[in-house]
């Protein structure tokens, strides 16, 4: 996999920050390997992929109504609509964990699953 074989930036990319000239760019130069180049030119496209399929997961994986006689009704039990699973089922809180240190805002038009999940730690 080339992911695999590509160097990491991370902690490379960090003091470059510093270097950033008046026009915007790094005046540096850097010695790539082939398998780094591969992983750069599909990187873009690869991540949109992945990100994609992670929209598509978390619309599939959402709460509804289970149906049936409630001791509460204010606040009725709730299964994945998809997999049946008490909610949050846990394909939703893997991905919810797994996002949640991203102190980021949803994406226009992407459903916000972080109040969901918050709401369930409340019961």
């Amino acid at each position: 996999m080339r992911t695999e074989k590509a160097s990491s930036w991370r902690d490379a990319a960090e003091p470059l920050r510093g270097l950033v000239n008046r026009e915007g760019y790094v005046p540096v130069s850097a010695r790539l390997a082939a398998e780094d180049l591969d992983f750069l030119s599909e990187a873009r496209e690869e991540l949109l992929s992945f990100s994609e399929l992670g929209i598509r997961l978390l619309d599939l994986h959402q709460p509804r109504d289970a149906g049936g006689i409630s001791s509460d009704p204010a606040n009725p039990i709730l299964r994945c609509r998809s997999c049946m699973w008490r909610w949050p089922c846990p394909t939703f809180r893997a991905m919810a964990e797994a996002f949640t240190p991203r102190q980021r805002e949803a994406a226009p038009g992407i459903p916000s699953w972080r109040g969901q999940l918050e709401h369930q730690r409340d019961l």
